[in-house]
């Protein structure tokens, strides 16, 4: 296990990553719109599922950014995961059922083993109450799945609602 600075360190080359990430796919192809709300929609439900997830102890997250604040990892919470959805929803916008779950685990099984490393190899992360990898996987996929529902249908509502004027 590595001390406290080295998991702070992780956490601001994390935080100069992502954040450029982010910044390259919100304006990397349009719709901007679809990606800020995918970002949005993904950012505040994490917000919620994280704070309940922490607040019945299933996951801890011994270092992170307000600990006085937040008992939530907001690095993850609204920055990682939501710029990770709107990459996974790029990349799968023209696609069909087969070919969206398919890239899905492309995305979701890497995730989940570098927070299997976390955990094991950091103290940014702790699982407890009997929280394994798989349930990370699953939350995770199911979660994506959501979000690129909730995006599909509100193209579809757009487009009905374009050809309607």
């Amino acid at each position: 296990m590595f001390g406290t600075r080295y998991n702070k360190l992780v956490l601001r080359v994390l935080t100069i990553v992502t954040s450029g990430s982010l910044l390259f796919l919100l304006f990397r192809k349009p719709p901007i719109k679809d990606w800020v709300l995918v970002y949005l929609f993904n950012a505040v439900t994490n917000g919620i599922i994280d704070n309940f997830i922490t607040s019945y102890k299933i996951v801890k997250y011994p270092v992170r950014y307000f600990p006085k604040v937040f008992k939530t990892h907001i690095l993850f919470d609204f920055l990682i995961y939501p710029t990770f959805t709107v990459l996974y929803n790029q990349v799968t916008e023209k696609d069909k059922p087969i070919a969206i779950l398919y890239k899905l685990i492309f995305f979701t099984v890497p995730a989940s083993i570098i927070e299997w490393l976390a955990v094991k190899k950091t103290n940014l992360i702790e699982w407890d109450k009997g929280w394994k990898w798989y349930h990370t996987i699953v939350s995770i996929t199911f979660k994506s799945l959501v979000t690129r529902g909730v995006i599909g249908v509100i193209r579809k509502i757009a487009k009905k609602q374009q050809n309607n004027f």
